[in-house]
């Protein structure tokens, strides 16, 4: 097995250590004072600790010797095209398929679907934040093309978010805020946040550290605004069938 692969992974397995042991102990505190465990509850976490160890592990290494170096390497490759406006519909697709893996949005779905009683499937919302942040990456290569500010989407953004909201519901309000901060997880970020920063140092007249960053941004913006276009459909969706109801009483 290639050895440069596990290069610097004792410094991963440190960082790892260092991030989960304050809730190890705080744990033990708290079985220690409060919960009172019986040893067979004690042994699953235990095991779902080490797991979470193991994983967290060994996907900061291939973030650090896989995602990052195969993004840049990616965006460079797009951003030096002739045609360069490929990267529009390109990372359309890229935001699709990677909030679609994002194990984080899954578990938020399958919360919402669980605490809605079904009402709010996980399929519906899995769709609205995938479309959502597809368009927003698809946006940012457009706004890394055309070396637009991003001022320029984030404050009308968050405008319309606050006119959505105005006119949402309360519960739909506090998941679409959830949602933004879910829909930047480890695939956005050590992917295709790598691609946008290759693209930017291959494009004349872009700086990566004033282009290329700035995504995340808009990643955490669209899942707001697209749950909140979901409340108003649905809602909309329920004064229809409440209407239709009282006339077929009436």
């Amino acid at each position: 097995m290639n050895i440069q692969i596990f290069k610097g992974f004792s410094h991963v397995l440190l960082e790892v250590t260092y991030a989960l042991l304050p809730l190890v102990i705080l744990f033990l505190l708290f079985q220690l004072f409060f919960l009172k465990l019986n040893r067979r509850k004690l042994i699953n976490i235990g095991k779902g600790i080490l797991l979470s160890f193991l994983g967290l592990a060994f996907f900061l290494q291939g973030v650090h010797v896989g995602f990052f170096p195969v993004g840049e390497m990616i965006g460079e490759k797009l951003g030096s095209l002739s045609f360069n406006w490929i990267l529009v519909p390109i990372g359309f697709i890229f935001g699709f398929v990677a909030t679609f893996a994002e194990p984080a949005v899954k578990i938020l779905n399958h919360e919402v679907e669980k605490v809605s009683g079904g009402s709010i499937s996980q399929k519906v919302m899995l769709y609205t934040l995938s479309i959502g942040v597809a368009f927003s990456i698809a946006l940012s290569m457009l706004r890394i093309l055309l070396g637009i500010p991003l001022w320029y989407f984030i404050i009308p953004g968050y405008l319309i978010a606050l006119i959505l909201m105005y006119f949402s519901s309360k519960r739909f309000t506090a998941i679409a805020f959830d949602s933004g901060g879910v829909a930047t997880g480890p695939m956005t970020v050590t992917f295709i946040l790598a691609i946008g920063v290759g693209v930017a140092s291959e494009i004349d007249g872009r700086n990566p550290l004033l282009d290329g960053f700035g995504m995340i941004a808009l990643v955490a913006l669209s899942p707001i605004i697209s749950v909140l276009t979901l409340g108003l459909l649905y809602e909309g969706k329920g004064r229809q069938h409440t209407n239709d109801h009282h006339k077929q009483g009436a």
